[in-house]
């Protein structure tokens, strides 16, 4: 009696789709000699490629493998540096395009409330921060409380003590958000960017302050020239509005 071959079996057999032959390293090479230009299409192969050695031998070092592994890694050091360079580059400019339309919606108000209105809440989306005060010190021709939001009163001397005499924006990475600069928002900071405004000799010191949650979105060695370029835009604006001499 013989026995009878399971067709069961035998189907999933032919069901299955075997594995495809790897190429020969006879064909690969054969391949690479009709198509001298591969490497050059495809250089990131180069880097898992091992050097080969010039000599042989356990008292000889071979000198050309160690220069090809510093290359490689001079290399590879190179590429993360022009990844940081081309991503902060792309933060640059969206930045800038940012202070640009925060500059452009500034000079359109047509009041001085709305001017402040623009300056307090619309820049928190424009800039894409958490807060935006206006901190003016207290004179005789201000008031001792405001509840306008977004305007902070401070005590007379306080934006040089807050700033440091001789400092015009001062950025910090991660702090405690202050009450003083940025009142009931003061627990949702955790970096934030202070520019001095000297709008005139006939206004009182202030500031403008920007807050956000994140730590670091500031820090000491951020770029400030935007960021000033929009504090002489308040300067100028207020000026304007309040009818103010500029010294």
């Amino acid at each position: 009696m013989t026995d009878k071959a399971d067709p069961a079996a035998s189907s999933a057999t032919t069901g299955k789709k075997s594995a495809p032959a790897l190429p020969s390293a006879a064909q690969v090479i054969a391949y690479l000699r009709r198509h001298p230009d591969f490497l050059l299409r495809h250089p990131e192969l180069l880097d898992a490629q091992q050097a080969p050695a010039r000599h042989q031998g356990k008292a000889i070092v071979d000198l050309q493998q160690v220069m090809v592994e510093k290359l490689r890694r001079d290399v590879s050091r190179l590429r993360a540096d022009q990844d940081e360079i081309i991503a902060n580059s792309r933060d640059n400019l969206n930045t800038q395009e940012r202070i640009h339309i925060a500059v452009l919606n500034l000079l359109e108000a047509e009041s001085f409330e709305q001017f402040i209105e623009i300056l307090t809440g619309d820049l928190v989306i424009m800039l894409d921060v958490d807060v935006v005060n206006l901190c003016i010190e207290m004179t005789d021709l201000t008031l001792g409380d405001s509840n306008v939001d977004g305007i902070q009163i401070l005590e007379a001397g306080a934006v040089d003590r807050i700033m440091g005499s001789n400092q015009n924006v001062l950025l910090r990475d991660e702090v405690e958000g202050d009450p003083e600069i940025f009142g009931g928002c003061s627990d949702l900071v955790r970096s934030d960017a202070l520019l001095r405004l000297r709008i005139s000799q006939a206004a009182p010191h202030g500031l403008i302050a920007f807050g956000t949650r994140h730590p670091g979105y500031f820090h000491p060695g951020q770029a400030t020239e935007l960021l000033s370029f929009l504090g002489k835009v308040i300067e100028f604006g207020i000026r304007s509005w309040l009818d103010l001499p500029q010294n």
